[in-house]
């Protein structure tokens, strides 16, 4: 089988980490990069998300696999992969987007494998929680703590969608019902691994809140978010607190939440409740967020390349085995688990 993987986006950030660790991985790929410009090489292709005619040279190049690392809002991607039968991996969108393509898809016949992710922490929360439990049914709650620092290496994608979103309500889950709630409220206090320790935690939008309470089906789902610097994470509160967000500009909360460091590392915690009692996984990405999710990625197309998977629509913890997931995390170098 034919392993061409064309990664649009491949250019960005994310997009240049996926194919350095793909490539080391697994030299017998052949990977294309889709960029809206013009590269170097006959691995370059010119695709704009944003204008479908560009596509045609995904069919000439053969391409078997989509992995798409750049949001494509109107899903012109996703529709040209399930008319032309094309395996498909996204990592980017944020949850109303996530949500809105998954259920246009749901209603067209599908003939390839379709994977949605979630682009914080690169989708594989599911698939770590199912390690700590042997049946998903049996989780009863799922709170999930990320640590972000401003030091870290960061795309503008996730800047953006703060800044276009971080006044609007999102929805968290208890007993099965949706409670409408805004980033940075709401503090809970916990106490972090890798030498962090305790800290304040805030309201946090990522698509796993939607994954793990609809598609898994676990009825309360939370997941909060801290930054290293104590005193911005208590500023971006105030401003939630004091309605400043509503009053900025689009452009001035972009560059609020738009700053980047020369990298750092980046952690989160998964708390799970079952009627046995509660667990926790710890994942620590030493070179932060930007690293951890293209692994993920990686992870997920090695899953569609090398596994039989019936063609269908997938949410990308769906790939693994939850052991086999834990262990290809566990071997990277830059990624540290622990257990409790």
């Amino acid at each position: 089988m034919q392993s061409n993987i064309l990664i649009i986006g491949g250019n960005g950030m994310v997009g240049k980490t996926i194919s350095r660790i793909l490539t080391s991985r697994n030299p017998d790929y052949t990977i294309f990069i889709g960029s809206r410009k013009a590269g170097k090489t006959e691995k370059d292709l010119v695709i704009d998300v944003n204008q479908p005619h560009t596509f045609q040279t995904i069919t000439d190049k053969k391409i078997n696999l989509i992995l798409l690392s750049v949001n494509d809002k109107e899903d012109h991607v996703l529709r040209f992969a399930i008319e032309n039968k094309i395996d498909y991996l996204d990592i980017t969108k944020p949850t109303p987007d996530l949500m809105k393509a998954y259920e246009w898809a749901k209603k067209q016949s599908i003939n390839s494998r379709i994977v949605f992710s979630s682009g914080w922490m690169g989708g594989i929360v599911g698939g770590l929680a199912a390690s700590l439990t042997p049946h998903m049914k049996d989780i009863e709650e799922i709170k999930l703590f990320v640590y972000y620092s401003v030091k870290d290496l960061a795309g503008e994608s996730s800047a953006h969608f703060m800044a276009e979103n971080v006044a609007k309500p999102f929805s968290t889950y208890k007993n099965n019902s949706a409670f409408p709630v805004r980033h940075f409220l709401d503090a809970e206090y916990f106490n972090y691994s890798f030498g962090i320790g305790k800290r304040t935690a805030y309201n946090f939008d990522v698509p796993d809140l939607y994954i793990l309470n609809k598609i898994e089906k676990i009825p309360t789902v939370s997941v909060k978010m801290t930054y290293n610097s104590k005193f911005i994470t208590w500023l971006l509160g105030a401003f939630q607190r004091w309605k400043i967000f509503n009053i900025l500009s689009l452009k001035e909360r972009r560059m609020i939440f738009g700053s980047s460091g020369n990298g750092d590392q980046s952690v989160f915690e998964i708390v799970i409740q079952t009627k046995e009692g509660s667990r926790k996984i710890s994942l620590q990405s030493t070179k932060g967020q930007a690293e951890l999710t293209a692994l993920s990625a990686v992870l997920h197309t090695e899953e569609l390349m090398k596994r039989h998977l019936e063609n269908a629509i997938y949410f990308s913890h769906q790939l693994h085995q939850p052991d086999s997931l834990l262990a290809a995390l566990n071997e990277y170098e830059t990624i540290n688990v622990k257990i409790k």
